[in-house]
């Protein structure tokens, strides 16, 4: 079956204040009409899953089932090679239930410090992005983008959210935390997931 989106009111599952900035620019030339999680009063359910696919489609059921709208779900992190993919889908839980950024930012560095890993070659990432649209019919589509790059110390920049400032894109000077959104916007994770998604459903 054909789907589309445009003209249609969706529900972005997150309650997220830096996700739904990046959700709000990045949907907002394509006229769709989109409520937060948060608006709408709905409650976060518990991820429970060991994949962003997992986790992605935990909560856009969630949303989808509280609402009666079409979900749209993201679930992303920072996968750094010499940790072995760590934080990935556990990289909000680095930040504790404060979530403390910095903190979560210097767990990363500590550990690649432990395994010696100093020179930019050694520090390779990426931030990893999974969508999920799910319609009330029970249809379900996902979609994947993903940022490569590497990590720096100490933190640079206050923009963005979460591990913005020690990630430099590849091909980039500045952190994700330097960069100003729209920059950021055009080659972030989440934007190389919802250009799959504008392809597919517009």
């Amino acid at each position: 079956m054909s789907r589309k989106l445009n003209g249609e009111k969706i529900v972005v599952a997150t309650h997220n204040k830096g996700k739904l900035e990046e959700f709000a620019a990045l949907l907002k030339p394509h006229g769709v009409d989109a409520a937060s999680a948060c608006e709408l009063g709905l409650s976060e359910p518990e991820e429970t899953e060991t994949t962003f696919r997992g986790n992605a489609r935990i909560k856009a059921l969630h949303a989808m089932k509280a609402s009666s709208m079409i979900a749209v779900a993201d679930d992303s992190g920072l996968c750094v090679d010499a940790l072995n993919g760590d934080p990935g889908v556990y990289t909000a839980d680095w930040a504790g239930p404060d979530r403390d950024w910095m903190m979560a930012m210097r767990n990363v560095e500590e550990k690649l410090q432990a395994a010696g890993a100093t020179a930019p070659a050694h520090r390779r990432s990426a931030f990893m992005c999974t969508l999920c649209v799910v319609w009330p019919d029970g249809e379900e589509r996902f979609y994947e983008g993903k940022a490569p790059g590497h990590l720096v110390w100490p933190p640079r920049g206050h923009l963005g959210h979460g591990y913005d400032p020690v990630f430099v894109p590849d091909g980039e000077c500045q952190t994700f935390g330097e960069m100003q959104p729209e920059k950021k916007n055009l080659i972030s994770h989440r934007a190389r997931a919802l250009e799959q998604l504008f392809r597919d459903l517009f």
